[in-house]
């Protein structure tokens, strides 16, 4: 693990002195790079005054890896000219898709995981990391149904594209949770299966139910705390494979930066907990 990474916040334009300011030891802040895919102003230089002092990971949410059409390639442009500008510790994207016929579509929506499907991803992540000079990490996604055609398990495919492509894997818990809730899996086995090596990140956050279908669905919403359920797969996973750079998501009703970073410790003293082991003298 980054030995100066150890958990972070997704930073909040309301947060920006607060986190100017943070002397927490391992912190770091991660932002959509979505949001600062300009030439230059106001927001760019907070981003920069951000890095200056803590580690900064990009994380995108519109690439539409998963896609059925070439990537944007004038995104794409963008994107590594962000990434040349705050030089991030991290850069990731989701297993999903965005795009469809020249329309975005805010959402990160499911795809069949087909043998087509695997091809056209790889393609889309080498011309991704070529672009950007560097590894990208792939989030497993959220699921809400049940969908039709898959070739692949998804932790088998996220494997595969490791190996195809040489990409690294950002492990959302939350996904975790909410897919096997709303798929009926067990999410601590998932978690027993999933490769340990290539996890660059690590991903918290809260989820609701659905308004209609109540416990019957849940939403990855990421507008309330991180559930205990949530918490107990954290800690089972980071026992597994040691301390990774773990970010708290929050994106709606954002609390204060105190409470955000209250949750942040948490996450820091489990990663101290397990790394405490291996950092004895022998």
């Amino acid at each position: 693990m980054n030995s100066h990474m150890l958990c972070g916040l997704g930073l909040k334009p309301e947060h920006f002195d607060a986190a100017l300011a943070c002397t927490s030891q391992g912190m770091w802040f991660e932002v959509h790079a979505e949001n600062y895919l300009v030439a230059g102003g106001p927001r760019l230089r907070l981003l920069e005054a951000i890095r200056a002092v803590h580690p900064l990971s990009l994380h995108g949410v519109s690439m539409s890896l998963a896609g059925d059409a070439p990537l944007d390639v004038a995104h794409l442009k963008r994107l590594s000219a962000l990434v040349r500008r705050v030089e991030p510790a991290l850069v990731s994207e989701h297993l999903a898709w965005s795009a469809w016929n020249g329309i975005n579509v805010p959402d990160l929506l499911p795809f069949p995981r087909s043998n087509e499907a695997l091809r056209r991803i790889v393609l889309n992540i080498d011309q991704t990391q070529s672009a950007l000079g560097r590894t990208v990490a792939i989030e497993n996604p959220s699921h809400y149904l049940r969908i039709d055609g898959h070739e692949w398990d998804e932790i088998e495919f996220l494997q595969e594209l490791v190996r195809r492509t040489g990409c690294s894997l950002l492990l959302d818990v939350n996904n975790v949770f909410v897919s096997s809730r709303n798929l009926g899996f067990d999410a601590f086995a998932y978690l027993d299966r999933f490769p340990a090596a290539p996890i660059q990140e690590i991903h918290l956050a809260g989820h609701t139910d659905d308004p209609a279908l109540g416990h019957a669905l849940l939403i990855d919403s990421h507008d309330a705390p991180i559930a205990p359920d949530v918490w107990e797969l954290y800690r089972h996973l980071v026992e597994r494979i040691g301390p990774r750079p773990t970010l708290i998501e929050r994106d709606g009703n954002v609390p204060t930066f105190d409470a955000l970073l209250g949750e942040c410790e948490m996450a820091a003293a489990e990663l101290r907990r397990v790394a405490e082991p291996s950092e004895q003298p022998t």
